[in-house]
Order: C-alpha cells, then structure tokens, then sequence
C-alpha cells in the first residue's frame, strides 16, 4: 500500500472539500456566531483554538484533515497487513493488541486526533459532522480495525448530550485526553435488535449508582486497548421484568469492575476485540434519567451511529477501488495493462462512479446533522426551551431529513460497500483469493458494515415509513426533491428526470400491493430505489458547483450512474406489475 496522504490523494474528497461542500451553513450552524472564540477573548484558555471567522474555520478543518490524511498514509498504512494477520488474541480472561497497534494509538492521542466528538469545553477538537464524515473516510479507508481503536473514544458523545453537568466535567476531559477507549454495551447473548427485551439488571443502591447484573455480548473495544480502559456505556433493565423499553436505563461502567468472558473470532477486524461482558454486581452511574436509557439516549443517537458506518462503508469502497485501479495499471496480460482490457475497464468505471455517489448521499447526511444537530444546542444556549425547540421550523426541517436520509445512507453505503469490495476481488483475479494482497482484508472487513449498528433489514424498516410517506402529496422527501430540482437546469437531467419519473410509479405500485407481507418483501427494492434517485440527485447537483475543467468528466459517470438507476427503476416496475396483476387475476 502507497504511503500518501489520505486526504490528497483523492481528487473527488478534494472537490467535495474545496468546492462542493457549502461550508457557510455548516461553519454558521457549528459555530453559532463564533461563540466559542468570544470565549477564548474572554479569559477561557479550552477555546484557544476557536475560529473567529469563515476563513480561520476552513483553514482549521482543512489543516486537521491533511493531518489525518499524513498519519493514515505514513504511521498507519505500511502495517495494516501486518496488523491483521496478528491480530488479538485472548488468554487467562485478558486482551493483548500488536505492540504496533497500540503505538498507533498513543501517537494518534499524541497528535490530537482521537476527540472529534467532543465540543471544545470538554477537550474536543470542536468539528461539525461533515468534516468528522471526511475524517471517518480517510481512516476507514486506511484499516478500519485501527480505526475504530482510534475512534471508539467518540462513542461517548451520549454523556455530552444527556449526561450532567457533574458527570460531564468529571469525565469527558479525561476522554477526550484519551485515558481510556469507549464502548457501547447493548446486545445480549439472546437480544440482538430486539432491545427492548433485553434482561441485564440494575438495581439502585445509593444516589447515582446501581449494580449491574447480566451479559453482553458482541461488545467492540469492551476490554479497553491495551493499557488504555474502557468506560462501558450499558443499557440495563431499571424497571420490572416485562418494563419493555420504558424500564431500559443508560450506565457508565469501568472495564475494570468486569470480566472479559472471551472475545470472537472474526470474519474481518482482527484487530478489533469483540468482548463477550460479565456484569457481576458491577457499579454503574445513571447517565441521564431512568427508564429512558432506549427510547430517548439510544434512540438519540442513531443517526450519529447510522452516519459512522456510512462513512466506514465509503471508506472502504474508496480502498478498494484505489487498491484495484493500482492493480489492473501493473497487471499485464495479452501484452497490456488489464485495466485497458474493456470488459475489466467496465467494471472499474462502475466501482469510481458509485463510490462518488455513495459519497455525495453520505455527505448529504452528514449536511443534515449539522443543520439541525447544533441549531437545537445553540439555542438552548440562549434560553430556548423544549417547547421552542418543537416549533423551530429550520431545526424541524433538517431534523426531519436527517430521519430520512441517515438510514438510507447506512443500508445503501454498506450494502454497495460489499458489492465494490467484491467487484475489487473479482478484478484481482486469483490474487485476490489470496491473503498476498490488501483486498483480501478489505473485502473481509466490508462485509460486517451492513449487520452492525443496525442490519440492513433494520434500516430498511426505519426508512420505508419515510420514503412512501414522504412521497404523498405533500410529503416531506417530495418537498425535499423538488426544492433540490429548482435549481437544476432542465436541459442536463433528462436521465435523472426519468429515474423520478419511474420512482415515483414504483412507490405508487408497492402502496397498491395487497399484503403488508406483500409490502415487507418489497421493501428493500423501494428503499434501494430510493437510495440511486437521492445519490443520483445529489450527485448531479455535484456538478454544478465544481470548476468547469472537471465538469465534463464528472457528468459522464453522472449520467452513467443515472443510467443504472434508470435500468432498475423498470425492472422494480416489472416485478411489482406482476405482483399487481396476479392480485388482481385472483
């Protein structure tokens, strides 16, 4: 693997970055009038790194992306290969990493580059979600396994969020300074998505604390990283037996009071621990209120977990792409390169366009999250109450698309990722069998992103209701579309007019279907469908900000791209034609 910067060495990041990204609205929404460099003039040292203005923002978020993108390329990118085959391993109920891993993480600590997920009061690097997105991508890209061992610290954004005042100051310093690892603890031995029967006890005992009582299970970074613990943060039952998700409660809890029962043997992510957790009479601290451990903090933070595997999935389709264009350049059969070969050049064309377009949708999400995620923070600076919050109108817009396009993002970033992982092995030949080269791992390592943090079956759950909802007269997503397509020009969409033409008579199609078992097997094809039409549309709109000398290209692999979505649209019809006829021949 090349030693480059990760954030350079892609033109298209770059053209997101420098020209298609609108960083007024995100550096307005996240720095709220600058209020963090008021701070600093103030007296209040933790902000000394506050931008006062547009230009000090940007230049900040681009000087720690190209640092993020150095580290990728030179400490963390010449030892991945390594890193996997060693792996972690586990004896006498304790967790060893490669020396070289843990390296990697006290120099990443060491630069600076663990805490994006926490604001400046706290330690934080203080970045919207948009420029956390171009982070994630670039170490995705790299290793996910080192990735995560960087990154699982933000998990504890939760406490930020609904954790108290005594609990943040006690705590999140010390996070973001990076003294220990975090990891989230839901899924039990027998409860996977169904959190709402999860069994893990906690029992009160005095002011803050319970002891807490269970197994957990498929817990990422549960053991700590090496000589760095973990603070476990656990949903555990307060209520009754048969509470449901009202008796669902959010802990804190210390790798030190639990015992590691053994970690998994992994497909992928060999240098990822995955913990089997005993609680036995472990002290926890309530984190926010009893009872609403799921339906308000887990809950809340779906789409920032949602957004996260987003990011991993275009990361990872970004090195397979890059490890096969490097490939089919020096692979020489029949006298040239195989990447000259047509129908091999098919293939690697079909991998670029739809890792921009899976970037364009991701990045649009991440948009979404800025705009109202730190809207409703600032406001509550100046007083604003929950019943104010409800009727701001901007804070509901964004919010709302946030709920549509975060699951969307997820399902199809991950589900494309494997394809393209495959479509890498596939080119590498019988190479790519084998463990002699990067594609191997990436392909292993894709194929975990559509199961965690919710299975592609469960974000297609979470955003039908919103796609065939959202399409009704005034839905929102027709209202978000067609406040989009205002500023297209008509003459250059006539592809992507057609694919939401041939959308919007699949959604009617499927809402005519019989059955809600009927609804339930379609329902992936009419969120997938939905999924090309918004990446399609962002992708376009992509074009429309960059500079002329890129745009020609650009629009090939748009109209390509769109040409696709056009095939399934009718193939979708098809299907669901004959689902309705049959019905009505009955």
């Amino acid at each position: 693997m090349l030693q480059n910067n990760y954030f350079n060495d892609v033109s298209d990041l770059r053209l997101h970055f420098d020209h298609i990204i609108n960083w007024k609205e995100i550096v307005d929404s996240y720095e709220g009038g600058f209020v963090d460099a008021a701070k600093y003039k103030s007296g209040d040292e933790r902000f000394a790194a506050a931008p006062s203005t547009h230009e000090e923002a940007l230049e900040y978020y681009k000087t720690l992306l190209d640092s993020v993108g150095e580290f990728a390329g030179k400490e963390i990118a010449p030892y991945v290969a390594e890193l996997d085959k060693v792996g972690v391993k586990f004896e006498n109920g304790k967790v060893t990493f490669p020396e070289k891993l843990l390296e990697i993480v006290r120099k990443a600590r060491d630069a600076g580059l663990q805490p994006t997920g926490f604001s400046r009061k706290y330690g934080g690097l203080g970045v919207p979600w948009t420029v956390r997105a171009f982070f994630s991508e670039i170490l995705y890209r790299v290793d996910a396994s080192v990735c995560i061992s960087i990154g699982c610290v933000n998990l504890a954004e939760i406490i930020e969020k609904n954790g108290s005042e005594k609990l943040k100051d006690e705590w999140l310093p010390r996070l973001a300074a990076g003294e220990f690892a975090c990891a989230m603890g839901l899924t039990e031995p027998d409860h996977g998505s169904d959190l709402p029967g999860l069994r893990t006890k906690a029992t009160h005992k005095e002011g803050n604390t319970y002891l807490l009582n269970g197994t957990k299970r498929f817990i990422t970074q549960g053991c700590g990283t090496g000589e760095i613990p973990a603070i476990l943060l656990l949903l555990a039952r307060t209520g009754n037996p048969g509470s449901g998700a009202r008796g669902l409660s959010f802990f804190l809890v210390q790798s030190k009071d639990i015992q590691v029962a053994g970690i998994e043997k992994k497909m992928g992510l060999h240098c990822s621990p995955t913990c089997e957790i005993v609680l036995e009479n472990t002290p926890g601290i309530l984190i926010g209120e009893e009872g609403h451990g799921l339906i308000k903090h887990t809950m809340g933070m779906l789409n920032g977990a949602r957004m996260g595997i987003s990011q991993q999935g275009v990361g990872i389709a970004q090195a397979a792409l890059a490890e096969t264009k490097k490939y089919t350049s020096e692979r020489i059969q029949f006298g040239k390169p195989i990447g000259t070969i047509p129908a091999v050049r098919k293939i690697l064309r079909r991998m670029e366009r739809e890792t921009m377009a899976m970037r364009c949708l991701m990045l649009e999400g991440a948009r979404a999250m800025d705009l109202y995620y730190f809207r409703g923070d600032h406001l509550k600076e100046k007083g604003a109450t929950e019943r104010d919050l409800k009727s701001d109108v901007v804070l509901k817009y964004w919010e709302k698309l946030a709920g549509i396009l975060t699951p969307i993002s997820k399902f199809y970033c991950s589900e494309s990722c494997v394809k393209i992982a495959g479509d890498a092995v596939q080119l590498h030949g019988g190479a790519g069998f084998t463990e002699d080269y990067d594609v191997s791992r990436i392909y292993r390592d894709s194929r975990i992103t559509t199961i965690y943090d919710g299975t592609s079956q469960i974000q297609v759950n979470a955003s039908i209701g919103g796609v065939v909802t959202g399409m009704t007269g005034h839905g929102f997503l027709r209202e978000y579309i067609d406040n989009e397509w205002s500023h297209f020009p008509i003459e250059e969409t006539k592809v992507l007019s057609e694919v939401w033409d041939g959308f919007q008579e699949a959604v009617a199609m499927y809402k005519d279907l019989a059955t809600s078992e009927e609804r339930e097997e379609t329902a992936d094809e009419i969120v997938w469908a939905s999924a090309r039409l918004l990446s399609g549309l962002l992708f376009y709109r992509s074009t429309l900000r960059i500079p002329e000398e890129f745009r020609t290209e650009r629009l090939s692999y748009v109209d390509e791209y769109n040409l696709d979505s056009l095939g399934y649209m009718e193939g979708l019809k098809a299907k669901l034609k004959v689902k309705v006829s049959a019905r009505q021949t009955v």
